[in-house]
Order: C-alpha cells, then structure tokens, then sequence
C-alpha cells in the first residue's frame, strides 16, 4: 500500500490564438484498480482532432488493461507505446482535409499501486518528474536526436533540426516517418513527489526551477492557476495554446482517533 494520495487535476487556456488544439485528461482503469493515467497531447496547428483521437485511444486501451498480482512494468512500457503507434495509425489513414495532416505530440504518465511511475512521449511536449522544489528529470529531444544520428545517419546539425523539417518531424500523424517513442521509468515514489505534463505553451516561458518550485508549493489548481497567468504575462500578446496535467503525491493526513478518553470514577 503506498504512503501518499494523489492530487492531480488538467488546465488549459486559449493563449492568443483563434481556437483550442491542446487536449489533458486524468484516467482510473477499471480493470487495474489503483492505476492513474494523465494524458497531454497539442495539435499544434492542424486542429483538434489527433489530439482529441489521443484520449480517445488512450482510454481506450487504458480500460483494456488488466493487471496482474505484481507490477509488470515491461507491460505498461508496451501498453504507452500501443498507445502511440494505434493513435499515429488512425491518424495516417484519415483522408487529407482542409486543414492538412491531423497531427500531434504526445506525452503519457501511469502511476502504479506500488509507487511506480512509467510515461511515454512525442513531439516537443514534456513530462517533468518534481522532487520537491527541484526538477529531478524531464523528457526532451535528446533520445530522439540520436536515434536520427544512429540509426537515420543524419549529420548531426541536421538532426538537431528536426523540427524545421516537415519529413524529420517527430509527431503523430505524420505520414512521411513513424513516431519515435521515448519513454521512461521510476520507482520508489515518495509524498513530495509531483509530475507535470505540458504543452510548448507553457514550458517554454519557464525554467525547470520555477515549474518545480510553484508546483511543490500549491495545490493542482493553484499552482495551474500561477503558471497559466504568468505564462500569459510573459507571452505578451503572443501566447500559444497552454496546457497542462499536474499529479502530486502528497503524505495522508494523520488519522484522529474517533474515540474520547475520561477521567473513571472513584470506585465506593
């Protein structure tokens, strides 16, 4: 049994751009009692709809999942990496619109009974795992950038180029290259612990310091309530999309006895 409850909860804000292409969301599996999914996906310009295909799939196999008697983490590797590939294939199939090819990025958290956390993510949104005030880890392009060194043999500046180049383009739904899958693991989570799921919206107008720092010191709401105004202050007029999912482990609070104790009576 873990020694911490969840807090956790989704924000968004239209930022200065004409409509809504961001998506989050918070899932329970019904089938693996005790499991937590956050979801964050931005649909950059191309609309709504990968991101909005993005929750649908990943609730989806989410609901399909059963768990075993132990944690199998190789399992829940593959179940965000379906995740990814089910969406990016849906989205390559869908007939050009108007709009052009329905794209996405993508980052996925599961946080396990056992004090387990697994995420999986494309494109340029980011997990970051908090402990406490400081920034432990983030998701980033690194990963990515070597796959296309080694495996692509691209020149290394090219690749750090990638998001320029509509064909190197690291997004689901691009028909020109599958997505490249990062993901990532940690155990022996501890109240204090937090992670934060994001679109470019917002994190691009903070450090990994301040993200960590306002998240450790308020509630979900709160803390999504902060960083939403001052990203708008700092965008100055020019403010993208702004979305997020924050998950907070946080320690119980300490039970009260129920009971009242008094004084006995002298016995006659």
């Amino acid at each position: 049994m873990s020694n911490y409850k969840i807090e956790a909860g989704t924000a968004q804000h239209l930022g200065n751009r004409p409509q809504q292409n961001d998506r989050a969301a918070l899932y329970t599996a019904p089938r693996a009692p005790g499991y937590v999914m956050a979801v964050l996906a931005d649909g950059m310009a191309s609309g709504s709809t990968a991101p909005e295909q993005v929750l649908h799939t990943s609730k989806q196999l989410f609901d399909e999942y059963r768990a075993g008697d132990t944690v199998n983490l190789g399992r829940l590797q593959e179940l965000l990496r379906s995740i990814a590939l089910e969406t990016h294939e849906v989205l390559a199939m869908n007939p050009l619109g108007a709009a052009g090819e329905p794209q996405s990025t993508l980052v996925l958290l599961v946080l396990t009974p056992q004090g387990q956390a697994v995420w999986a993510s494309v494109g340029d949104s980011r997990l970051y795992r908090m402990a406490g005030t400081q920034c432990a880890e983030r998701s980033g392009d690194a990963a990515y950038v070597e796959h296309l060194v080694n495996v692509d043999k691209l020149p290394l500046e090219a690749a750090r180029k990638h998001r320029s180049a509509r064909l190197l383009a690291n997004v689901l739904g691009n028909r020109q290259k599958a997505p490249f899958v990062t993901l990532g693991v940690h155990q022996g989570l501890q109240p204090g612990d937090a992670f934060l799921l994001c679109s470019d919206g917002l994190w691009q107008y903070f450090t990994d310091t301040e993200l960590a720092t306002v998240v450790a010191r308020a509630t979900p709401r709160q803390a999504s309530e902060m960083l939403i105004n001052k990203a708008i202050e700092r965008a100055k007029g020019q403010g993208d999309n702004c979305s997020m999912a924050i998950v907070k482990l946080v320690a119980p609070p300490k039970e009260t006895p129920a009971y009242t104790v008094q004084k006995m009576g002298k016995a006659v």
